[in-house]
């Protein structure tokens, strides 16, 4: 069975969102949806850190964040140990994402970014595997060591 990712929006992403869940069914990958679950304002940060809190503990593998641009939620996201959130704006940087960066969640801008663009960047950071070797070496100094407390 495949992964089951996890993915949440708020209100400028919620369509896009939406349209990511059907695409998901499509191509038979369960999912998670933490929110938002309308256009109703809301703040970014809160759904963005459901994903990453969920990534980061190895709760779920890989996750997809969406706001009006991508930015936000990924900036958000980021904050979390273990997170790699990136911006996908075209098929080039989905597939870096994972291929170079590894990627665990994917960061979509619902007003930013064609929607169908937005499920093919989806299919593609979906179907990319990590590529290792020189790469693993640089993922590995993204992560910050653990400070001791004084």
């Amino acid at each position: 069975m495949p992964e089951t990712i996890i993915l949440g929006s708020d209100h400028a992403g919620f369509d896009l969102k939406e349209k990511v869940k059907k695409a998901l069914d499509r191509l038979g990958v369960p999912h998670e949806d933490v929110g938002s679950q309308s256009t109703e304002p809301v703040d970014y940060p809160d759904y963005a850190h459901r994903v990453a809190e969920a990534v980061g503990t190895g709760r779920h593998t890989r996750g997809i964040v969406v706001c009006g641009t991508g930015i936000g939620v990924s900036m958000a996201a980021n904050r979390h140990a273990g997170v790699r959130a990136a911006v996908a704006y075209d098929l080039e940087t989905a597939r870096l994402s994972r291929e170079h960066n590894d990627a665990n969640v994917l960061a979509l801008g619902g007003r930013s970014l064609d929607h169908a663009l937005a499920e093919r960047n989806l299919e593609v950071w979906l179907k990319t595997p990590f590529a290792g070797g020189r790469h693993a070496r640089r993922v590995e100094k993204i992560e910050l060591p653990k400070t001791q407390p004084r």
